[in-house]
């Protein structure tokens, strides 16, 4: 199913619980895909939990079929937004310590 080098590729994966805050699909959707053979997974470890990592393009396709474009197209859209605000406000921090550092060079 999974294309040669596809699990290795970076961003390709997403393990169950990243996949329940981008797509907002839980563990059990996640394994009634696997178990219908719509999704390949591995066995993963993360600080000592375990979880499944499973292939971005096929959670996507089985999320389309089960739960429809829009629904997908709508939680790509605010994942996009959120790391957009996440930037932003990363940036006005940065810009508030360069704007500190720059008024006590200013200083005479």
């Amino acid at each position: 199913m999974a294309e040669y080098g596809e699990w290795t590729r970076k961003g390709a994966t997403l393990s169950d619980v990243t996949a329940l805050k981008e797509y907002g699909v839980d563990q059990k959707f996640i394994i009634k895909g696997i178990s219908a053979g719509k999704l390949e997974y591995r066995n993963g470890n993360m600080w000592g939990n375990t979880c499944f990592r499973v292939l971005r393009g096929q959670l996507e396709t089985l999320i389309t079929e089960e739960l429809g474009a829009d629904y997908l197209m709508e939680k790509q859209r605010k994942t996009a937004l959120c790391a957009i605000k996440k930037e932003i406000s990363a940036l006005k921090k940065q810009l508030d310590e360069l704007q500190v550092r720059k008024a006590a060079l200013e200083k005479p």
